[in-house]
């Protein structure tokens, strides 16, 4: 039996929640000719945008480089978020650097070669059954709309 539709403040606020505790997510990059590639990382949320690190030379890192339109899914087929957004090379302050590494359990700061990445969702859905498919869009062209 399928439980009955979250109300929508209550997503939003699962949401946050998920975005706050969950380490990794799906990251899906496309390179310039339009050839997608999907690698899972590890992320942190941080003051209403995702941090990644992945190495520059790696099909996600170029790709960032190159098309900085991205999607990243959280969760499992039967409670998901789906965030939109774009990806900006970025300096991490010291707090989301040492927040970063504790989370993930992996410190890319020493490393030359992997840079941080801030994700600014530009949309975020999240559904957990098919009736909660009407009202999945929490945020839409980077408002929440709840």
């Amino acid at each position: 039996m399928t439980a009955p539709p979250r109300p929508l403040l209550v997503r939003k606020q699962d949401t946050l929640h998920r975005l706050e505790q969950d380490v990794d997510a799906w990251v899906s990059t496309a390179a310039p000719d339009g050839t997608p590639y999907l690698m899972p990382l590890s992320f942190l949320w941080s003051a209403g945008s995702l941090l990644l690190s992945t190495a520059r030379t790696n099909p996600t890192g170029r790709n960032l480089l190159a098309n900085p339109v991205l999607q990243l899914t959280l969760g499992e087929v039967r409670d998901v978020i789906h965030v939109a957004g774009t990806a900006a090379v970025v300096e991490p302050t010291e707090g989301e650097g040492e927040a970063f590494a504790a989370k993930a359990g992996f410190d890319p700061r020493p490393l030359a070669n992997y840079p941080f990445f801030r994700v600014t969702p530009t949309r975020i859905m999240a559904w957990r059954e098919v009736n909660e498919l009407k009202d999945r869009v929490l945020m839409d062209n980077g408002d929440w709309l709840v």
